[in-house]
């Protein structure tokens, strides 16, 4: 329960109607209090940072300003989400945010009636509000809708299209931009130096807002005065981008000026059609810790925030991310065709080191993912070799683009898959539970799944050296400690890997799934094989198990509907093969957040489970062989 001593506005407000009975001189101490009752909820259960400490009193006047939950708040991305679940009736419980049974660590719409629309991935709000703000104007409801979206999720092409769409249709929507100049890493290209600009431009504008505010909206003197102000703004101002898109922009103010705020988005609150308003925030504002390295600090486990965010001791096994960057830089100095490319994820997918041997050959481009895949292809067509560093969940994002720009013109481009299977804490929006199913649908495409870190950085290789479109998809954690060889040896395509004999049922493992799969294999005396290759299966191998044995099973940490188990069903199928096959994986369901261990023992992807599957399923075989030396 929150302290009353130390927070004594916060420990009164369960609802935004609560935070709406203080007077408006009261909201800078409430989001004093906030801001430190988020300092300490973090440190003490981890999670997103940075970018929460930067929208606090943004969020305190807008729930203090509108009447929510009726006013829709859209909020774009997730991650600037936890000053509003604290105000929204979630206050004593976001320290078991990411935690089974906890706080989601997104806007969930089941969670709460304040979460209008759930969010993990970015770039959505725009497009949402619209949708909200066209069912209340077919409905006569006169209720506001305001989104809240990122300079950083701004650079994605779907933000566009919303604007290019609202802006022609003129909704009644407010849009904020939230401008602090990062997305994880620092944001790239030619938005950012526009917003910079317009940071550079206060003083024009705020002499453009003060004129407003001295005249009526109609009459020869507004006009002519809106006609001099277009001209000045195309001479100086870069801001008509938006107002040529067909929003009112309003900015850049500053976002932890509580009465400044207030004083723009009360006058814009009362204005028709579309409205753009401009925010300049510090990502990590008030912990000195989080403002100084904002990276660092997007996400923190728990710390202490006396010292700050202590950087673990290594634990001997790399993780698989690791693995990928230091494969990177290695290829590249044995083939200078290799470019390498991000959608805003240099730190998540493990391109740090890279950026910095490979300036020129490294590429972010921003969240847009649909816009990195073509990219690739079309370097592909003019002799580079361009490996696409992508988390599983946003390549969903780029489906299209996988298909008809990538495979269907057979282009020589890697997909480096993190995140593949399950990620655990930051829940639906961000498993990798589907690719498997998604990839090996696709025409040209080889598609590989590594039990380890060496057979990572062999799949790794294998795939850039293959002649056509290849993935290698991994998880989000440690290898099993196999140690890892320096050379940059391919795979040969196709080939599985029998990693224990044994008798009567024979487990088909596929990356990940491998290391519990053989403690399995090992308690039931079955015949363990590292599958590898999802696409093409070693299908020799499966027809010389499938006769030699009793039973099949696949097991992998993807869905069971479409996936890797799908293939050998489908192969048994078509070879005329009657050996039965349990199919184990995840179940047909977006699964909760928790920790990665957790989700597998709950799935029965663990060893205990893998076995007990199987005993349930293939009793009788089991039993068989003990009765008979009984007898």
């Amino acid at each position: 329960m929150i302290d009353i001593q130390k927070y004594p506005r916060l420990a009164r407000i369960d609802t935004p109607a609560d935070l709406r009975t203080f007077a408006e001189g009261e909201l800078p101490a409430i989001a004093a209090e906030l801001r430190q009752y988020l300092i300490e909820s973090v440190a003490a259960s981890g999670g997103h940072f940075g970018a929460n400490l930067g929208v606090v009193e943004l969020t305190v006047v807008l729930h203090w300003l509108y009447h929510t939950p009726e006013d829709r708040l859209v909020w774009d991305v997730g991650h600037q989400g936890y000053p509003h679940k604290i105000l929204t009736g979630r206050r004593d419980r976001i320290t078991t945010v990411k935690q089974k049974d906890g706080v989601a660590p997104f806007p969930r719409r089941d969670e709460s009636p304040y979460d209008c629309f759930g969010v993990g991935h970015s770039s959505t709000s725009i497009s949402a509000a619209l949708g909200m703000a066209l069912a209340a104007q077919r409905r006569g409801e006169a209720r506001k809708i305001v989104a809240v979206i990122g300079d950083g999720a701004m650079t994605a092409g779907m933000a566009f299209e919303a604007l290019n769409h609202g802006g022609g249709i003129e909704p009644d929507m407010l849009v904020i931009l939230n401008d602090n100049q990062m997305s994880i890493s620092e944001n790239v290209g030619a938005l950012t130096k526009m917003l910079a600009r317009l940071l550079a431009s206060r003083t024009l504008n705020k002499l453009r807002e003060g004129g407003k505010r001295m005249m009526k909206r109609d009459g020869l003197l507004w006009r002519a005065v809106k006609r001099w102000e277009e001209h000045a703004k195309g001479m100086f101002v870069p801001s008509t981008l938006f107002e040529e898109l067909g929003f009112h922009y309003t900015g850049p103010v500053d976002g932890h000026d509580i009465p400044q705020l207030l004083t723009a988005l009360r006058t814009l609150k009362e204005l028709p059609g579309p409205r753009l308003l401009h925010v300049i925030t510090t990502k990590g504002k008030g912990y000195a810790p989080a403002e100084a390295q904002q990276i660092e600090y997007h996400a923190v486990g728990p710390f202490d925030p006396d010292k700050g965010v202590v950087k673990k001791a290594a634990t001997g096994k790399p993780t698989y991310t690791e693995v990928f960057g230091d494969w990177l830089c290695d290829m590249a100095a044995a083939d200078e065709r290799l470019y390498g490319i991000t959608p805003a994820m240099r730190e998540g997918s493990g391109l740090v080191r890279f950026s910095r041997e490979y300036p020129q050959r490294y590429f972010d481009v921003g969240i847009a993912e649909q816009h990195a895949v073509t990219l690739a292809a079309g370097m592909a067509c003019d002799g580079i070799k361009p490996v696409v560093a992508i988390y599983s969940t946003f390549l969903q994002r780029a489906y299209d683009q996988l298909i008809h720009d990538v495979a269907l013109q057979d282009l020589d481009v890697l997909f480096a898959i993190d995140r593949a299977g399950l990620v655990g804490p930051d829940g639906a929006t961000h498993a990798g539970s589907f690719d498997l199913s998604y990839l090996r649908c696709i025409p040209n495409l080889l598609v590989m799944a590594p039990s380890n870190e060496d057979e990572c950085r062999r799949m790794l290789t294998t795939g850039f050296l293959h002649p056509g479109p290849a993935a290698v998809r991994y998880p989000r954690s440690t290898g099993t400690g196999v140690a890892v060889a320096r050379e940059l040896a391919p795979l040969p395509i196709g080939k599985a890997e029998l990693r224990r004999r044994g008798s009567t049922i024979a487990l088909l493992a596929f990356g990940a799934m491998v290391a519990p799969a053989l403690k399995a294999g090992e308690a039931l005396g079955a015949s363990v094989v590292d599958m590898r290759f999802v696409k093409p299966l070693d299908e020799a191998l499966l027809r010389e198990l499938a006769r030699s044995h009793a039973a099949l099973v696949s097991i992998e940490d993807n869905a069971v509907m479409g996936g890797a188990g799908s293939a050998v069903g489908e192969f048994l199928h078509a070879s005329g093969l009657a050996t039965p096959l349990l199919q184990l994986g995840l179940r047909d369901a977006f699964l909760e957040h928790a920790g990665r261990d957790e989700l597998l023992a709950e799935e029965g992807l663990d060893a205990a489970g893998i076995e007990a599957s199987i005993r349930r399923r293939f009793a009788n075989l089991l039993i068989a062989p003990a009765l008979c030396s009984a007898g």
